[in-house]
């Protein structure tokens, strides 16, 4: 199948902002969400214990439960994204080391495997998710929601 330039183009800044979420996340950078979501996207974090929500939520809900896991690490890989002219879907593989911090100060470093089911659309900024859904695949070393 040929693929044309703007194809291309596209996939590339879609592939980016998937990384660019990992990449606020893991920088406790909420604030960021607001440039790779649209103001009413919906976001389901459900499969790991979390919200469905809408990006404000999510905003919060972020930032009340990650503090206590002061480090994590979301690396992105087998990005399927399909383009249909403004609109995409997208569906990515993260696997997600997490640094937990007990009561107590003790440490223990558990792993989600997880899938990122996304509904993206064009907007004048830019590509922007719609629609997110976690996908769960595995856990190790979790023993509750967030």
């Amino acid at each position: 199948m040929a693929r044309d330039l703007q194809y291309l183009l596209d996939r590339a800044d879609i592939s980016d902002l998937l990384i660019d979420y990992g990449t606020a996340i893991d920088g406790r950078d909420f604030a960021a969400l607001d440039r790779l979501f649209t103001e009413d996207a919906v976001i389901d974090y459900r499969a790991t214990g979390g919200p469905l929500c809408t990006l404000r939520e999510a905003q919060q809900f972020l930032a009340k439960a990650l503090p206590q896991f002061p480090r994590s690490q979301h690396m992105m890989g087998n990005i399927r994204i399909e383009i249909e002219g403004e609109t995409a879907r997208a569906r990515t593989m993260c696997h997600n080391p997490m640094v937990w911090r007990a009561p107590d100060g003790s440490e223990r470093v558990m792993f989600f495997g997880i899938w990122y089911a996304d509904a993206l659309v064009r907007t004048p900024e830019g590509w922007r998710i719609r629609h997110r859904e976690q996908e769960f695949g595995y856990s190790y070393n979790y023993e509750g929601g967030l």
